[in-house]
């Protein structure tokens, strides 16, 4: 995830310049091959597409499908079926430590638990050759995990774990009795009508239109679009699109997805040591200006997804195809800074 170094950039580059004018340089530029936002406030929609990219278009979100699974994890608790306090070994059997890990330190990332993502090979941001078509089921990923030792006891740190989010899915079957993808998508796919959302599962493809995903592989450019991403299963396989995030992120932080209580606890954020805290599925990122904005990023290889609503309701969807030379850090940053500052 590049969600860190991005935020920890210090230098801002703003000068009030209009998110299109800015998405339009970064594919002159050849930060990006393609890049669209969409920005909304009491004023109404506003979206641009730059390079391949379409304001339709779908692209893969990454982490974003981090807040999609804990939303319906509180949604549970809501149900009186889950607790946020429960140990995780009362759901999944076999997690380290798990008489002691809670569901909330699975949620927000101070379980301790190792992230499989981390072992060579067993990242989606990285180039995997054809091993990138390989279908994997969650609990290889969670064996991948649990054969390293945690990285520090429950509770006594922080560390961004893909784990964490497989064992949340995992929580969600053990609790329905349904794969996970299926309560997301009665829960919150079908009541707000995202029709350009999906779970690919061991799918390749993305529905059209879509912006194709570029890496660098031995000092060339490869096309890296098609890729099965059961590697992320619940921690980053979904896609989307910025119509559908907006809706989503404003059901969510509006408060008609969870009860007041629940959404409160997903707003409760651990530090990180870096410019974000993190909360239950929720990253709330300080701006420069001195301004919060709440919701989550996401990376899978080719595509960067960043979903982020402030609390007067003004929301902004940034997805973007990076090239090797890749968009500045402190040019993702002016632009929310020139967008909620």
């Amino acid at each position: 995830m590049k969600i860190t170094s991005l935020l920890l950039a210090t230098t801002l580059v703003t000068g009030g310049t209009p998110p299109a004018d800015q998405l339009d340089s970064w594919v002159a530029n050849h930060w990006a091959s393609a890049a669209l936002v969409r920005v909304t406030d009491a004023t109404g929609t506003t979206a641009h597409a730059a390079g391949e990219a379409r304001v339709d278009g779908h692209f893969r979100i990454g982490s974003v499908t981090k807040t999609f699974v804990a939303t319906v994890v509180l949604q549970l608790v809501d149900e009186g079926r889950v607790a946020l306090d429960d140990p995780v070994a009362r759901y999944v059997d076999g997690v380290p430590k798990g008489d002691r890990i809670t569901v909330r330190q699975v949620l927000d990332h101070t379980s301790g638990l190792y992230d499989y993502a981390h072992d060579e090979g067993w990242s989606t941001n990285r180039w995997r050759g054809t091993a990138r078509f390989r279908s994997y089921r969650p609990q290889e990923l969670l064996d991948a995990a649990f054969s390293h030792p945690s990285n520090f006891d429950p509770g006594q740190g922080w560390r961004y774990s893909n784990t964490n989010y497989v064992v949340a899915g995992r929580i969600i079957e053990r609790i329905t009795g349904r794969p996970y993808g299926a309560e997301i998508t009665t829960r919150i796919i079908e009541p707000l009508g995202l029709e350009h959302t999906s779970l690919p599962g061991n799918r390749p493809t993305l529905p059209h239109p879509h912006a194709r995903g570029y890496t660098e592989v031995d000092g060339r450019l490869v096309d890296a679009t098609l890729m099965n991403p059961s590697l992320d299963w619940a921690a980053g396989e979904m896609i989307s699109t910025t119509s559908d995030l907006d809706r989503f992120l404003e059901a969510l932080l509006g408060g008609h997805l969870t009860s007041a209580e629940s959404l409160a606890a997903m707003r409760t954020t651990t530090p990180t040591g870096s410019i974000f805290a993190y909360g239950l599925g929720l990253q709330r990122y300080d701006l420069p200006c001195g301004r919060s904005v709440w919701g989550h990023g996401g990376e899978l290889i080719g595509y960067l997804t960043y979903a982020v609503r402030a609390d007067d309701g003004r929301r902004a969807v940034l997805s973007y195809n990076p090239l090797p030379g890749e968009v500045p850090a402190e040019a993702v940053i002016g632009l929310f800074s020139d967008v909620f500052c």
